[in-house]
């Protein structure tokens, strides 16, 4: 390298931020237009296009006319585009969605001529453990970043070490980030005291040798014309970041090495409160990716028929764009937060409708007084499921075996009864159609007209018979068949199906013997069976064998495990002021914490065997708001309002047997404004870390953040699917803002926080804007709020904890029977079998005509993966599907060793 300096011109493209896509998609195709005529006019000219391919994708939407001049410049070297599709929030989605993300991203750009070869994260608000792991896998030896690297980093390169050992060089963007280089040409006549300035304060970090990296660019910036010229004149040459971190080997031999996440807040700001900001953004993503990556891939892959690829695309397009770095954060304007959550939408209503089609292709086979039970879980499962049936017959499995059940409410058989011209009562009827059920018979009796209806029905209704008969009606009265909702304990296969069914196969309907109303009676006698002790309610307490739940006066719970573990006081409602914005959490300077209620009521749902729940209502007396928050000077005196609002939380409290945790729904009507509202739980024992799921990666961390570049380091930090600390566990449904408090004493779990600024430019925790100053009031994220999460006491180490978290979050499929109600229950049918400590499958799809599986070692110590089912071959595959080694495969089976913390492809086929 004989320059000196190596300048990269560049644009940061936030796809979306403080304006909604499509206004900025304006600006973007204008931003191209003017790099595509300045490269090719100035053929010395090079490009990074933020390492991101939506900004190609966007563009090409409408200008498709220059797909050829792009692909062009990219294939000339001189255009970098990719590896990513889009510049993502590596915290706020799962694992898979990121590696999807640079899956799209890199096959998208090898169309174009090549993806950078970079794993490129600008702007990213920290990044995760297992990242090196995942960049390397696809492919790429290289990552750049700039938020989250810790004070010890003192050079512009160092090995980033995943939890698996890779270690990866990274690029470090010190003193400026993605735009240390953009005030560099600024004026002209100071080209050459600028450029000795950059050269003197880039030289402390790259050292005496080799050309210095100057990222000339920043957010939403155009190329300048004359850029060559000026470059020549400071003696500088002109690359793109992968021509500049590709003259390195990717050797991490002597560089320092950093181990696992980067979210230090020492160099720059990592905008933690992003975390919990319009968390309901966050369920939806939560809810919409497991759709999509355990239900209707797996199903599809393992019973589906023809594979449904262009849906489950569509569905990952709308997954991956949703994951930016200004998207699911919540740190854009109210725009385009509602255009992200409509995405996010759209992705779960595709993965719905990709489940469905494979579970009717199931379900027809099953009688339709039956019910079809799917495991989307990788081992044997017996578990309860909510069913609809009818009758009062006890339940039967395909062996014949009776099933244990609890009947939890009775749908109620009189729907109509009243006064009524029978010539309006046939305007109800479409076909055999009457109240979303179907007609079984009628009668006419001493002047009242009777239907009998049920779910189905295959008896023909003759309208004109009936017209016939109407001779003196004058009440008209719809009898539905009896029908319950039952909890049941089934067993299913490895991501396999099974089916229940009444054990009378009589059609014959009895309409009056049901109850009313939903009073729960339980069909104790038949749970018997059971291989574990059934749960039942107390005065105030739960009790399944293996957890004990009782309700103290004040609404909190306390746990006692199997082991004795035991956690007093978990589940406290804490609300606290917040007057910081999307970005970060600010207590006012006066606060007033509301910890205790003003009521507490306990009412008993249901009393087990299987399933048994309280309801707890609290009430409580919220401050309306907070005042002299305006974004003014007075921001340091900032308060909660004297004035309140009356606040009723409802938690439903259920356990259900042979679950280790006891199931949580919080939810509340959120009539307040700039808040936050934590649930807090004691630890068994304090605790000085906590361990939290990441992605692809168990993650500990302590009780504090480094600080160092003004930004409060508050030690509040993303869980994805659980978190752990001294002896109990809360699991979780979506990525959750936690943190430690009073000295490691409890664990506080971020429910809600109400902001009305996209960013503040007076904030007590952060010294400068992150963002202009904007009103965003549905921030505030006022109307019904609900959080579904479990708490488990656990003893010893945090191994118990990944399996209780999978079957919280993938509930067994219940979906009800459609074949002829004389077939016989089709026998239980396995799918794929993944076993092994410590081994969790992330994905399993169908790609190039294999089945595709990935699973991750959450181990410290090697373990194996034992994975069975029909295949005869299996291989291994990267990241990016590109096979490998092949692997022996015995009697269906492999045994496939795996390093701690491991991410491992494998392709099936026969």
């Amino acid at each position: 390298m004989s320059a000196e300096i190596a300048v990269v011109p560049h644009t940061h493209w936030d796809r979306e931020w403080y304006e909604p896509f499509q206004r900025f998609r304006l600006r973007l195709v204008a931003l191209l237009d003017e790099v595509l005529d300045t490269m090719e006019r100035e053929p010395d000219y090079h490009f990074t296009l933020d390492g991101q391919l939506a900004c190609v994708d966007d563009y090409l939407e409408v200008r498709p006319e220059n797909r050829d001049r792009i692909a062009a410049l990219v294939e000339s070297g001189r255009l970098a585009v990719g590896p990513w599709q889009i510049l993502l929030d590596e915290f706020l989605c799962s694992g898979e969605n990121i590696v999807r993300n640079l899956e799209l991203g890199m096959n998208r750009a090898d169309k174009l001529g090549g993806a950078m070869a970079v794993g490129y994260l600008p702007d990213m608000f920290g990044h995760t453990a297992q990242m090196p792991q995942i960049l390397r896998r696809a492919g790429l030896l290289h990552a750049c970043v700039y938020r989250g690297v810790p004070s010890s980093v003192v050079t512009d390169a160092f090995a980033w070490v995943a939890p698996d050992g890779t270690a990866l060089r990274t690029q470090y963007l010190p003193a400026g980030g993605y735009g240390n280089g953009a005030h560099l040409f600024e004026d002209p006549a100071r080209l050459p005291e600028r450029a000795a300035e950059f050269t003197e304060r880039m030289r402390e970090w790259h050292g005496p040798e080799g050309a210095l990296l100057a990222m000339y660019g920043t957010d939403h910036s155009a190329p300048v014309r004359g850029l060559p010229g000026m470059v020549a004149d400071i003696g500088a040459r002109m690359d793109t970041l992968s021509g500049y971190i590709g003259a390195y080997s990717g050797d991490v031999e002597g560089l320092p090495r950093v181990p696992g996440e980067l979210r230090s807040h020492a160099r720059a700001n990592i905008l933690p409160g992003v975390i919990s900001v319009r968390a309901h953004v966050k369920q939806a993503m939560g809810r919409a990716e497991r759709m999509v990556e355990r239900y209707a891939e797996p199903l599809a892959t393992l019973w589906g028929g023809d594979w449904p690829g262009r849906f489950l695309d569509m569905a990952w397009w709308r997954l991956v764009d949703a994951s930016g770095h200004d998207s699911v954060t919540g740190c854009g304007v109210d725009d385009t937060a509602q255009q992200v959550a409509a995405r996010i939408a759209e992705a779960e209503h595709l993965g719905q409708a990709v489940r469905d089609m494979v579970t009717a292709r199931l379900s027809a086979a099953v009688p339709s007084d039956g019910v079809l039970v799917v495991n989307p879980t990788p081992a044997t499962r017996r578990g309860v499921v909510l069913v609809d049936v009818a009758g009062l017959d006890p339940l039967v499995d395909p062996t014949g075996a009776r099933v244990p059940a609890q009947t939890l409410e009775y749908a109620p058989t009189l729907l109509l009864d009243a006064e009524m011209d029978p010539a309006t009562a046939l305007t109800f009827i479409h076909g055999t159609e009457l109240y979303g059920q179907h007609i079984t018979g009628w009668s006419v009796d001493d002047g009242t007209l009777t239907f009998m209806v049920a779910r189905e029905s295959a008896t023909a209704f003759n309208v004109a018979q009936l017209r016939g008969a109407l001779d003196g009606v004058t009440r008209v009265r719809i009898v539905a068949e009896a029908r319950r909702t039952v909890a049941a304990l089934v067993e299913t296969p490895p991501l396999g199906h099974t089916s229940i069914r009444p054990a009378s196969h009589d059609t014959s309907r009895d309409t009056g013997a049901a109850p009313h109303g939903s009073a729960a009676a339980s069909d104790a006698s038949s749970v018997t069976s059971a291989p574990f002790p059934g749960v039942r309610a107390e005065e105030r307490a739960l009790d399944n064998g293996l957890l004990r739940v009782e309700v103290a006066a004040d609404g909190t719970l306390a746990l006692t495990g199997a082991d004795g573990t035991t956690v007093a006081g978990a589940g406290r409602i804490v609300d606290g002021g917040d007057v910081g914005d999307t970005y970060n959490y600010a207590p006012p300077a006066e606060d007033r914490i509301v910890s205790d209620p003003v009521s507490a009521e306990l009412t008993l749902v249901c009393s087990g065997p299987l399933v048994a729940a309280f309801d707890v209502r609290r009430t409580y007396r919220w401050p309306a708001a907070g005042q002299g928050i305006e974004g003014t000077p007075e921001i340091p005196a900032a308060a909660r309002t004297e004035a309140t609002e009356e606040i009723v939380v409802d938690t439903r409290v259920e356990l259900r047997a042979g679950e280790p945790y006891v199931r949580l729904h919080v939810s509340f009507d959120n009539r307040c404004s700039d808040h936050r509202v934590r649930l807090h739980v004691p630890l068994p024992t304090r605790s000085a870390v906590s361990h939290a799921e990441g992605q692809f990666a168990v993650v500990t961390r302590g009780l504090s953040s480094e600080g160092g570049c003004g930004e409060e380091p508050l030690p509040t930090f993303p869980a994805s699917g659980w978190v752990a600390a001294g002896g109990v566990a809360a699991l979780l449904e979506h990525v959750t803002e936690y943190e430690l408090v009073d000295d490691g004493a409890e664990l506080a779990l971020t429910l809600l926080r109400s902001v009305g600024y996209l960013s503040r430019n007076l904030h007590v925790m952060r010294p400068e804007p992150a963002g202009p100053q904007l009103p965003t009031p549905a921030a505030q994220s006022r109307g019904l709020r609900s959080v579904s999460l479990a708490l488990m006491p656990y003893g010893g180490s945090w191994a118990s904890v990944p399996p209780a978290a999978e079957t919280f979050r993938h509930d067994l499929l219940v979906v009800p029977g459609t074949g002829d109600p004389s077939l016989a229950l089709p026998p239980a049918a396995p799918g794929l079998s993944v076993t092994g400590d410590g081994v969790v499958m992330t994905s399993l799809r169908v790609r190039d005509g294999r089945h595709e599986l990935r699973v991750v070692a959450y181990s410290e110590t090697p373990t194996n993966a034992i994975i069975s089912g029909t295949f005869t071959q299996a291989r291994h595959a990267d990241l990016r599907g590109r096979p490998g080694d092949p692997i022996p495969v015995s009697s269906g089976t492999i045994h496939l060793p795996l390093r701690p913390w491991e991410i491992a492809t494998v392709q099936l086929g026969n």
